[in-house]
């Protein structure tokens, strides 16, 4: 590669390392703020139970928009250019989290209040499919050949450590006084994440689409998404599938800490916090993983972690059921150790199944559909929980069918470490009429 490729291929990497960090730090803080603050900020009842809801509802919302947002900008990114996506995106979730945080409550504009946050919250959930499948396909096609798991693996770095961020950001808000919490010390965060997307608009400013997505795109024929559903559906039903991984992580996470404070009795602090130190503690081994997936390959990589974290799942609960909190923590961390393995792998994976012609569209619409069935995870735990100590077994049989499916589905895949963009745009590209025959 040339000086300027390989400057290219790392700002693209700090860009999606960047972005998404404060995509998730926003949705992170977003879902603590909403189980905290604003049933008694943005609807009517104070701390009511119909106000909790509706502050849930507006978390919830943000999902729905997901794949209606990675139809639409998957679409446009394999139309009009990654570059120009990601700049939108970015502007996009951070307007809108800014302006949350500037929002009246509802006893300043009364329904106006929650209509405008349930809006902004849309803004939110559409601009995050873009984010992720954007950073991660032009970080993919700038990339060194032998080093591309490495490079992709910035964006998933990236979604670990805002999540880690998002809480921690919050503990000390948490810690104010009542009447300013509720006043306005619930928006500082979201205020302060502005200079994080100004410093990100900057950095994606300054890129350009990678050579080979100029070439295909000045070929186009045929709309991406229209192409990519009728000929290339196998491989997004495979990235579906090998997003259930997502599934897992939200069951020890989500479900977890629900299951350790309500039915085993830990300290819901301890619990938040031995999870927050895993989770930044993991975003650092990330790297380290996708080094070794450039070396070994994806798949192995991704298999051991998916299966790994599964199996250790279930000691996790049952040191949660009988209230060890030493080996709980161990378990936890080494939970969070191997699914860091799947996320650094997750994205070059996916990338890399799709043609340029449709690698946009095919990593978003895969990866918002398959964290959509994941996201329904907990509230599935909750129903196959069992009463007793053992109870919680069926739910780490969830979890570990989940992570069984997802292997399968990367298994099933090719490998792809060393192949450059152009050997893979061949292999994955539709078979003319005459080599059918």
């Amino acid at each position: 590669m040339s000086d300027q490729q390989l400057r290219q291929a790392r700002r693209s990497a700090i860009g999606g390392f960047l972005g998404t960090t404060l995509e998730y730090f926003d949705f992170a803080l977003y879902g603590l703020v909403a189980a905290v603050v604003l049933g008694r900020v943005f609807f009517p009842g104070g701390a009511g139970f119909a106000s909790e809801m509706g502050a849930m509802a507006t978390f919830g919302v943000a999902y729905i928009a997901r794949p209606v947002g990675a139809l639409v900008l998957g679409h446009l990114g394999d139309r009009v250019g990654r570059q120009r996506i990601l700049v939108f995106t970015i502007v996009l979730m951070g307007t809108a989290t800014f302006l949350i945080g500037c929002l009246p409550g509802y006893a300043t504009i009364g329904p106006l209040a929650p209509v405008a946050l349930v809006v902004l919250r849309l803004a939110q959930g559409f601009s995050a499919a873009g984010e992720q499948a954007g950073s991660s396909t032009l970080t993919t096609e700038l990339a060194p050949a032998r080093q591309r798991a490495f490079y992709t693996s910035s964006t998933n770095t990236g979604t670990i450590l805002g999540n880690f961020l998002g809480h921690a950001a919050f503990v000390p808000v948490l810690a104010m006084p009542e009447p300013e919490l509720l006043a306005w010390g619930w928006r500082l965060p979201f205020l302060g994440s502005a200079a994080g997307m100004a410093v990100v608009f900057l950095l994606r400013r300054g890129l350009r689409d990678a050579d080979v997505f100029a070439a295909v795109a000045a070929q186009r024929t045929r709309p991406p998404l229209r192409e990519l559903l009728r000929h290339d559906w196998q491989n997004v039903v495979r990235v579906v599938l090998l997003c259930l991984m997502a599934a897992p992580t939200s069951i020890s996470a989500v479900f977890g800490l629900s299951y350790a404070t309500r039915v085993a009795g830990l300290d819901a602090a301890l619990v938040v916090a031995i999870t927050t130190i895993s989770l930044g503690a993991g975003a650092v081994t990330i790297p380290f993983w996708a080094v070794l997936a450039d070396r070994v390959g994806r798949r192995p990589v991704f298999v051991v972690g998916v299966l790994g974290g599964g199996a250790v799942l279930f000691l996790k609960f049952h040191f949660i059921a009988v209230r060890d909190v030493p080996l709980m923590t161990v378990a936890q961390c080494v939970v969070v150790f191997f699914f860091m393995a799947a996320y650094a792998t997750q994205l070059s994976i996916a990338a890399e199944l799709f043609s340029t012609t449709v690698r946009f569209s095919g990593v978003a619409v895969g990866t918002q559909f398959g964290y959509l069935l994941g996201g329904f995870a907990p509230t599935l735990s909750y129903a196959v929980l069992r009463p007793g100590p053992t109870g919680w077994v069926p739910v780490a049989i969830l979890a570990g069918l989940c992570c069984v499916v997802a292997a399968a589905a990367v298994l099933s895949a090719p490998e792809t470490r060393g192949l450059t963009i152009e050997e893979i745009d061949v292999d994955a590209r539709e078979p003319t009429v005459a080599e059918r025959e």
